[in-house]
Protein backbone atom coordinates (compact mmCIF):
# COMPACT_ATOMS: atom_id res chain seq x y z
CA UNK A 1 0.00 0.00 0.00
CA UNK A 2 1.02 3.28 -0.97
CA UNK A 3 0.61 6.27 0.94
CA UNK A 4 -0.38 9.92 0.33
CA UNK A 5 0.48 12.37 2.67
CA UNK A 6 -1.44 16.41 1.66
CA UNK A 7 -0.95 19.60 3.73
CA UNK A 8 0.17 19.19 6.81
CA UNK A 9 -1.49 16.28 7.46
CA UNK A 10 0.43 14.22 9.87
CA UNK A 11 -2.00 10.83 9.00
CA UNK A 12 -0.91 9.37 5.58
CA UNK A 13 -4.15 8.27 3.17
CA UNK A 14 -3.33 4.61 2.29
CA UNK A 15 -4.24 3.26 -1.59
CA UNK A 16 -2.71 0.69 -3.71
CA UNK A 17 0.45 1.71 -5.34
CA UNK A 18 -0.97 1.52 -9.00
CA UNK A 19 -3.27 3.88 -7.81
CA UNK A 20 -0.99 6.19 -6.47
CA UNK A 21 0.88 6.11 -8.98
CA UNK A 22 -1.40 7.30 -11.66
CA UNK A 23 -3.07 10.25 -9.10
CA UNK A 24 0.79 11.02 -9.10
CA UNK A 25 1.17 11.41 -12.69
CA UNK A 26 -2.37 13.71 -12.63
CA UNK A 27 -1.75 15.62 -10.25
CA UNK A 28 1.92 16.56 -11.04
CA UNK A 29 0.66 17.45 -14.83
CA UNK A 30 -1.97 19.25 -13.85
CA UNK A 31 -0.44 21.19 -10.77
CA UNK A 32 2.64 21.84 -13.20
CA UNK A 33 0.08 23.69 -14.93
CA UNK A 34 -1.45 25.23 -12.33
CA UNK A 35 -4.59 23.44 -12.50
CA UNK A 36 -6.73 22.57 -9.24
CA UNK A 37 -8.96 20.48 -9.19
CA UNK A 38 -10.56 17.99 -6.37
CA UNK A 39 -10.08 14.47 -5.69
CA UNK A 40 -12.69 12.75 -3.87
CA UNK A 41 -11.47 9.29 -2.23
CA UNK A 42 -14.20 6.51 -1.62
CA UNK A 43 -13.47 4.18 1.53
CA UNK A 44 -15.31 1.00 2.51
CA UNK A 45 -17.85 1.76 4.93
CA UNK A 46 -16.25 1.59 8.28
CA UNK A 47 -12.77 2.73 6.83
CA UNK A 48 -13.77 6.47 6.78
CA UNK A 49 -16.24 6.86 4.08
CA UNK A 50 -14.85 9.70 1.95
CA UNK A 51 -13.29 12.33 1.72
CA UNK A 52 -12.36 15.44 -0.72
CA UNK A 53 -9.05 17.16 -0.84
CA UNK A 54 -8.87 20.37 -2.91
CA UNK A 55 -5.23 20.36 -4.94
CA UNK A 56 -3.58 23.04 -5.86
CA UNK A 57 0.11 23.98 -6.42
CA UNK A 58 0.98 25.96 -2.86
CA UNK A 59 -0.63 22.55 -0.84
CA UNK A 60 2.43 20.11 -0.50
CA UNK A 61 1.95 16.58 -1.69
CA UNK A 62 4.17 13.88 -0.79
CA UNK A 63 3.43 10.33 -2.48
CA UNK A 64 5.58 7.05 -0.64
CA UNK A 65 5.04 3.83 -2.43
CA UNK A 66 5.14 0.24 -0.98
CA UNK A 67 7.11 -0.87 -3.92
CA UNK A 68 10.75 -0.09 -5.12
CA UNK A 69 9.89 -0.55 -8.66
CA UNK A 70 7.61 1.94 -11.06
CA UNK A 71 4.30 0.95 -11.51
CA UNK A 72 3.14 0.04 -15.18
CA UNK A 73 0.57 3.14 -16.30
CA UNK A 74 -2.23 2.65 -18.17
CA UNK A 75 -2.63 5.80 -20.58
CA UNK A 76 -6.39 5.22 -21.11
CA UNK A 77 -6.53 5.32 -17.64
CA UNK A 78 -4.59 8.36 -17.23
CA UNK A 79 -6.73 10.07 -19.89
CA UNK A 80 -10.15 9.38 -18.08
CA UNK A 81 -8.95 10.30 -15.08
CA UNK A 82 -7.40 13.64 -16.47
CA UNK A 83 -10.86 14.23 -18.05
CA UNK A 84 -13.03 13.72 -14.89
CA UNK A 85 -10.56 16.01 -13.10
CA UNK A 86 -11.02 18.54 -15.36
CA UNK A 87 -14.70 18.59 -14.53
CA UNK A 88 -16.93 20.48 -12.07
CA UNK A 89 -17.28 16.85 -10.73
CA UNK A 90 -13.73 16.60 -10.05
CA UNK A 91 -11.79 13.20 -9.93
CA UNK A 92 -13.51 10.54 -7.46
CA UNK A 93 -11.76 7.17 -6.92
CA UNK A 94 -12.72 4.25 -4.62
CA UNK A 95 -9.55 3.10 -3.28
CA UNK A 96 -10.94 -0.15 -1.54
CA UNK A 97 -12.45 -1.40 -4.98
CA UNK A 98 -9.08 -0.78 -7.00
CA UNK A 99 -7.59 -2.82 -4.15
CA UNK A 100 -9.67 -5.52 -3.80
CA UNK A 101 -9.66 -5.43 -8.03
CA UNK A 102 -5.82 -5.19 -8.13
CA UNK A 103 -5.54 -7.80 -5.48
CA UNK A 104 -7.61 -9.80 -8.19
CA UNK A 105 -5.03 -9.57 -10.86
CA UNK A 106 -7.82 -7.57 -12.56
CA UNK A 107 -6.10 -4.33 -14.49
CA UNK A 108 -8.04 -0.99 -15.73
CA UNK A 109 -8.65 -2.52 -18.88
CA UNK A 110 -10.86 -4.97 -17.66
CA UNK A 111 -12.37 -3.23 -15.04
CA UNK A 112 -14.00 -0.62 -17.80
CA UNK A 113 -14.85 -3.83 -19.66
CA UNK A 114 -16.40 -5.08 -16.37
CA UNK A 115 -18.31 -2.06 -16.03
CA UNK A 116 -19.79 -1.42 -19.16
CA UNK A 117 -20.76 -4.94 -19.13
CA UNK A 118 -22.89 -4.49 -16.05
Amino acid sequence: MGQLFYGNAIAPIEMPDRLLAHIKVLAATKLRRSESFTLTLKHAPGRGGRETLWLQPSIPLRFVFASAENEKLDSNLLTEMARAASSSAGLSVDIDADEAMESAGIRAGERRELAAAA
